[in-house]
C-alpha cells in the first residue's frame, strides 16, 4: 500500500495512491500531515504535533484534536482499511505517530538525496552529470513549500529548503560556467537575480557570464544596480569577492575569458590530463585534490590526479569549481572527513590569497601590485602538452600575474608609457541593465519602430482620430501594457461620444453652444492630441526628449562614467599614472580621457569656478578656503568646511578625488610622480 503513495511539499500540499489525487482534508489536517512528511519516517509525539501546528493558541484537549485529524488522514491514505484494525501506514508507536512511506514517496526526501548524489558527481570530477542530476533535482519544485501554514516550525522548515534550492541554483550555475555555457545561462541568470534579489554569488555568475559573452558594459552595469540595491536598501557595499570582479572587468583581465579547451567536444581534447590550478592546502585527513580542469576525454580509470604548476608565461588558471563542494547542500557527515573548499569557489567577504609581487617596475619607481589569484574562469583540459605527474605534496606553487597595468592612453607626445598598453576600446554601453526585477522582453529593431509610429500617426491624421482607439489597443497588444489599454478605451469613449452627439437625421439643426465646445474638444483629442501621443510613444522620440536610456546623451554619460571607473582604478593601484597620465586635470594638456574627473587638490582656481552644482559664491568659497586651510582629504571634509548642501555634494561625488597635492620639484628637475 505505501509504495503506492506519493506525497508532495515543494510547492502546493499534494497527494497522490496511485494515479489518483487525494483530497487531504481541512487546513490543520494538512498541517499535521506536513509534520508527519518533514519527520521523514521518524516518530512525532503529539505534544510536537500540537507545538508546530497550533503554536500560539494550543487547543485545551490538543491530545483528542490530533487523534481526530489522524483518524482523517488514515481514512484518505488507507481507505481500504477497517475503523477497528490499526493503521499499516500511518502508525502510533510508543514514540508518537509514525507515518511509514518510503523515501522515494516524499519529494523532498528526493530532492536532498538528489542533492548529495550531485555533490558526489561533482567531487568525482562528473560535472556533466552533476548538472543534470541538479537540473532534475530542482524541477521538483512547484512553488512556495507550507502556504497557509504560519508558526515558527514551518517557517524555520520552509526557510531551510528555500535555501537548499538556492545554493544548488547557485552552484548549477556554478558548473554551467565552468562548462563553458555562458551565453545558455544569462537568461536564466536574469531570472534568479529577480527572484532572489540580495545574492551576491547569483549577481557574480551573471556579471561573469556577461563579460564572457562580450557584452562588458551589461555586466558593469548589473553591477551597479547591484550595488545601488545595497547602498540604498541596507547601507552597505557588496562584498570582496564582487567587487574584485568588478574591478577586473574595468581593467579588461584576460583570466576572465575562460580558454578555448573548455568549450572544446571531448574528441578534440588531447587525452593528457589537465594542469592543474594552485590548490589551497587541504586539512588532515582529507582526500587527494582532483585536477583543476574537467576530466580528460580518454584518460584511464587508474590515473592518478595531476597537480602540476602552469606556464610561467600563462595567466593564473584558476581552481575548478569540482572536487569539495564549494558550500555544501546539506549539513556534513559528522562520520566524514572534512572537506576543503575548492580554490575558485565563490566565498564572499573572503581575503584573496596574495600573489608575489611582480618585478615589472613601472614609472615612477613604483611597481605594479600582485593581482590576485584568478577564481572566476574555469581552467578547462590542455589540448597539447606533456602529461602532468602524480600529485606533489608541499605548499602551493607561486603563479606569476599578469605584467602591467590596464592599458590606459598614451601621455602627451604620442610616446606610450612604459608598462601601459594601447587605449581601452569601451563597448556601447547597454539599453537596459541586465538584471531586474522584472522580466525583460526583447527590444523591437528600430526600423519596426518607426515603422509602426509612422503608420500608427498616419492613420490617426487620416480618419481625424476616428481611429486612435485602434491604435492605443494595438500598442498596448505589442508591448503589453494595460495602460495603454486603458488609454485606448478613453478614446474609444471619447469618439463614441462624439457620433453620439452628431444629429444624422437633421443635419440643418441648430446645436447648442455647449453641445459644440464639447464635441470640438473632443475632436481635438482624438485627432491632434492622439497623433502627437502616437508620435510619444516611439521609444527613441521619448528617449531623446527626456534624455533617457538609449538617447545619445545617455550613451555619452555612460561612457564617460566608465572611464572615470578605470581612471580611479589606476589612481588607486597605480599612482604615478596621477601625473603621467594627468589625471584630473582639465587645465593642461593631455591625450587620456579620465570621463572629466577632478583633482581638487591640484586643479586652478579657475577649474574650481567651474564644478557643476555650485553658485559661483560657493566656488568662491571653495578656492579661498582650500588657499587658507590646505587640501581636502575627502568630500565629507569638503561639505563640512565650505558648508556645502548635500544637493551640492552629491552631484560632485562622481566627479572629484582626493589625493595629497603632489610637491612642487626644483627649477630643472622632473617633478615627483604621485604617491611616492
Amino acid at each position: 500500500m505505501s509504495g503506492t503513495l506519493r506525497f508532495e511539499i515543494l510547492g502546493p500540499q499534494r497527494a497522490w495512491h496511485g494515479e489518483r489525487e487525494l483530497d487531504l482534508g481541512p487546513g490543520k489536517q494538512r498541517a499535521v500531515l506536513a509534520v508527519l512528511l518533514l519527520a521523514a519516517g521518524r516518530p512525532v509525539t503529539t505534544a510536537q504535533i500540537v507545538d508546530a501546528v497550533w503554536p500560539d493558541e494550543p487547543p485545551a484537549n490538543g491530545t483528542n484534536v490530533v487523534q481526530k485529524y489522524v483518524a482523517g488522514l488514515r481514512r484518505v491514505i488507507e481507505p481500504e482499511r477497517s475503523p477497528r484494525s490499526p493503521g499499516q501506514v500511518l502508525t502510533l508507536t510508543d514514540a508518537g505517530y509514525q507515518l511509514r512511506v518510503g523515501p522515494e514517496a516524499v519529494d523532498a526526501v528526493r530532492f536532498e538525496r538528489g542533492l548529495r548524489r550531485a555533490e558526489r558527481l561533482r567531487a568525482e570530477g562528473r560535472a556533466a552529470e552533476a548538472v543534470g542530476e541538479l537540473r532534475s533535482t530542482v524541477e521538483l519544485w512547484h512553488g512556495e513549500p507550507f502556504a497557509g501554514f504560519a508558526g515558527p516550525y514551518f517557517d524555520s522548515a520552509r526557510q531551510r529548503l528555500l535555501e537548499l534550492r538556492a545554493s544548488a541554483l547557485e552552484t548549477w550555475a556554478d558548473l554551467e560556467l565552468w562548462l563553458g555555457r555562458h551565453r545558455e545561462l544569462i537568461g536564466e541568470l536574469v531570472d534568479l537575480t529577480a527572484e532572489f534579489p540580495v545574492r551576491e554569488r547569483l549577481r557574480h555568475q551573471l556579471m561573469l557570464a556577461l563579460y564572457r559573452s562580450g557584452r562588458q558594459a551589461e555586466a558593469l552595469a548589473a553591477y551597479r544596480e547591484f550595488d545601488e540595491l545595497l547602498r540604498d536598501e541596507y547601507g552597505i557595499e557588496p562584498g570582496d569577492a564582487l567587487q574584485d570582479l568588478h574591478r577586473r572587468m574595468l581593467r579588461s583581465d584576460p583570466a576572465l575569458v575562460p580558454p578555448t579547451a573548455v568549450s572544446l567536444p571531448p574528441a578534440a581534447v588531447d587525452a593528457s590530463p589537465p594542469p592543474a590550478a594552485v590548490a589551497a592546502p587541504e586539512p588532515p585527513g582529507a582526500a587527494a585534490s582532483l585536477p583543476a580542469g574537467p576530466p580528460p576525454a580518454a584518460a584511464p580509470a587508474t590515473a592518478p590526479p595531476a597537480a602540476v604548476s602552469p606556464a610561467p608565461a600563462s595567466p593564473a588558471a584558476p581552481a575548478s569549481p569540482l572536487g569539495a563542494p564549494a558550500a555544501s547542500f546539506l549539513p556534513s557527515d559528522p562520520t566524514a572527513a572534512p572537506l576543503a573548499p575548492p580554490a575558485g569557489a565563490f566565498l564572499p567577504s573572503s581575503p584573496a590569497v596574495p600573489a608575489p609581487p611582480n618585478s615589472t617596475a613601472q614609472p615612477g619607481g613604483t611597481s605594479a601590485p600582485a593581482v590576485p589569484s584568478v577564481s572566476d574562469a574555469p581552467a578547462g583540459p590542455s589540448v597539447s602538452g606533456p602529461p602532468a605527474g602524480p600529485s606533489v605534496s608541499g605548499p602551493p606553487a607561486a603563479v606569476p600575474p599578469p605584467a602591467g597595468p590596464p592599458p590606459v592612453s598614451s601621455p602627451p607626445g604620442g610616446a606610450p608609457l612604459p608598462g601601459y598598453g594601447p587605449p581601452p576600446v569601451l563597448p556601447p554601453p547597454p539599453a537596459a541593465p541586465a538584471a531586474t526585477g522584472k522580466r525583460q522582453r526583447t527590444a523591437s529593431p528600430g526600423w519596426a519602430s518607426a515603422t509602426a509610429t509612422i503608420a500608427g500617426t498616419a492613420l490617426v491624421l487620416l480618419s481625424f482620430g476616428c481611429f486612435t482607439w485602434l491604435v492605443m489597443l494595438t500598442y498596448a497588444a505589442w508591448r503589453r501594457s494595460w495602460r495603454l489599454a486603458l488609454v485606448g478605451v478613453g478614446y474609444l469613449v471619447a469618439v463614441l461620444v462624439e457620433v453620439s452627439m452628431l444629429n444624422l437625421e437633421d443635419p440643418d439643426a441648430e446645436v447648442p453652444g455647449t453641445e459644440a465646445v464639447i464635441f470640438l474638444g473632443l475632436a481635438v483629442v482624438t485627432w491632434l492630441v492622439g497623433a502627437a501621443h502616437v508620435v510619444l510613444l516611439s521609444r527613441g522620440v521619448w528617449a531623446a526628449l527626456t534624455g533617457g536610456q538609449g538617447s545619445a546623451r545617455f550613451r555619452a554619460e555612460e561612457e564617460r562614467r566608465i572611464r572615470r571607473e578605470h581612471a580611479r582604478y589606476l589612481l588607486y593601484h597605480y599612482p604615478a599614472a596621477r601625473n603621467e597620465l594627468r589625471i584630473g586635470r582639465p587645465d593642461l594638456p593631455r591625450t587620456f580621457d579620465d570621463g572629466g574627473l577632478v583633482d581638487v587638490n591640484a586643479v586652478p582656481d579657475q577649474v574650481l569656478a567651474g564644478l557643476p552644482g555650485l553658485t559661483p559664491d560657493q566656488c568662491r568659497q571653495l578656492t579661498v578656503d582650500r588657499w587658507l586651510r590646505g587640501p581636502y582629504a575627502s568630500l565629507e571634509e569638503l561639505a563640512g568646511r565650505c558648508l556645502l548642501p548635500p544637493t551640492a555634494t552629491d552631484r560632485l561625488r562622481e566627479l572629484l578625488f582626493f589625493l595629497p597635492p603632489t610637491p612642487a620639484a626644483p627649477p630643472g628637475e622632473p617633478a615627483p610622480p604621485a604617491g611616492s
